[in-house]
């Protein structure tokens, strides 16, 4: 036998023999059991030059035979993310063999620039690993932070938990960069002040905790904490979601919103402007805000929630609610002067207020509790696309006048059933002066694109009377007979 036949002849038995060697890799089970080391992989540096960051996980095989796994990146090769699955490269890695009861680690990476367009690299960036075998899938949430800001906090997931407190102090965000809130956020002993031309954005998404799924992206006030936010015309305080691609400019829910529970107290909010968010600011029982010349606007539930509740209001602009634009609930003390409830494309009325809450909403069939309301406004309009833009409701049916008390002075209102004798009959005699606004009259500058400035034949021009407000919104001085709403008109 030559050297050529000897060769072929001992590769086939090395060949013969291995692959006789080798485990049949198809399981026998229908759904593979398998389990990873974490559910979300962070990548918590904060980039301020162009910069990498590897992190790993493992994936475990819980049978007692070998099996296959695929792995893939849920953006394929336009991820930002990088894999290398037990040593092997790729976005999409397939047949990976995993032995019975072992591991294997995969590595992820991720490049970012941080001074790329927040429309390229955002401030957080996002993406799924699917992992697949047979039946079973499994997912691994890749975050990392894409721009250089100031993560609040600095090393968390997405549904964490966190507690901003400053022993009874003051922290003050006054940072060019802009604040990013990732996940919940909670001020307690502690003044949070925001200063003038800083911008707030709220990483908002579901997540799950002790299987409890909920939407995270959210502010709160807990009772020894409190909130100043002290914004100015030409730089005012902003809050808004994170995702800032241009189809995400007008998208309501983006986060869940601020909230100022019971018992919060000197809570101070001006020149602010809040949008794309579920509701705007709720201020619960006990609690109290001021709020002046700010915005709230594209959000998917209310604007402006209070449920027995302290709130100061001076021209303010709510509009383009999924809901109403304000929602004062189980009584409370409310003044608003010289507010705009525009309240266009939902069947809501423009502001909702009522003295009671029950324990079986929405039937009330049960415990009722009520309180007592006092509600005051001041040089308000309340318009609308409904035939009612304001919607008291008085649980006691009048039976008790102390416990529902309310009053419109110089507004602009949109009513009509209300009108109706067998439900408030006498609306007219709690609103002094009011003027009534049909669907034909003109009042705004340009509502499809939500210019709620007064138009030159405006209906409200001149309907007010003269307080101790003396400017606008935008801060231009009221005359002596000035205009009901946020907007003083200009000539």
């Amino acid at each position: 036998m030559n050297l050529k036949h000897w060769i072929f002849f001992l590769f086939s038995v090395v060949s013969i023999g291995l692959f006789s060697c080798q485990k049949d890799l198809t399981y026998s089970g229908n759904t593979p059991s398998i389990s990873t080391s974490t559910d979300t992989l962070t990548f918590d540096t904060v980039f301020t030059t162009v910069g990498s960051a590897t992190r790993s996980f493992k994936i475990f095989n819980n049978e007692s035979e070998d099996i296959l796994i695929d792995l893939s990146l849920d953006n394929g090769a336009s991820s930002k993310f990088r894999l290398n699955v037990d040593g092997i490269p790729g976005d999409d890695v397939e047949q990976v063999v995993v032995n019975a009861k072992d591991s294997i680690y995969v590595f992820a990476d991720v490049t970012v620039d941080p001074d790329q367009p927040l429309s390229i690299s955002p401030f957080v960036i996002e993406e799924f690993i699917t992992i697949n075998s047979g039946g079973t899938q499994e997912k691994v949430l890749l975050t990392a932070w894409g721009q250089n800001a100031n993560y609040v906090p600095s090393s968390k997931r997405p549904g964490s938990l966190s507690l901003l407190s400053c022993n009874l102090q003051t922290e003050v965000w006054d940072d060019p960069k802009p604040y990013v809130i990732y996940g919940v956020l909670f001020i307690d002993s502690c003044e949070l002040n925001i200063k003038e031309g800083t911008s707030v954005y709220i990483h908002g998404g579901l997540a799950i905790e002790d299987s409890t799924i909920y939407n995270d992206g959210f502010l709160i006030v807990l009772e020894n904490g409190n909130l100043n936010i002290e914004g100015s015309v030409e730089n005012p305080v902003t809050f808004q979601g994170d995702r800032l691609e241009s189809s995400f400019d007008d998208t309501p829910g983006q986060w869940v919103g601020i909230r100022i529970t019971s018992g919060s107290t000197n809570n101070q909010v001006s020149h602010t402007q809040i949008k794309n968010s579920i509701v705007g600011i709720r201020v619960d029982s006990a609690a109290q805000l001021i709020i002046n010349n700010s915005e709230i606007f594209n959000t998917s539930s209310a604007g402006l929630i209070g449920v027995h509740a302290n709130i100061d209001a001076t021209n303010n602009l709510i509009h383009s609610n999924g809901q109403n634009c304000a929602i004062l609930s189980y009584g409370g003390n409310y003044n608003f002067n010289h507010c705009t409830f525009a309240s266009y494309g939902n069947q809501s009325s423009a502001i909702r207020f009522d003295n009671f809450r029950c324990t079986d909403p929405p039937l009330c069939q049960e415990v009722v509790y009520v309180n007592a309301l006092n509600a005051n406004f001041t040089n308000c309009l309340f318009a609308g696309n409904e035939k009612d833009e304001i919607l008291p409701i008085d649980y006691t049916g009048g039976e008790d006048p102390e416990l529902f008390n309310y009053y419109f002075d110089h507004c602009g209102v949109i009513v009509e059933d209300i009108l109706d004798p067998d439900l408030y009959p006498d609306f007219f005699d709690f609103c002094n002066e009011c003027f009534e606004i049909s669907f034909q009259d003109t009042l705004f500058l340009d509502i499809a694109n939500n210019d709620y400035r007064l138009d030159t034949m405006s209906l409200a021009i001149d309907k007010g009377f003269q307080t101790e407000i003396f400017s606008d919104i935008l801060n231009n001085p009221r005359d002596n007979a000035p205009d009901p709403g946020c907007y003083e008109f200009v000539k």
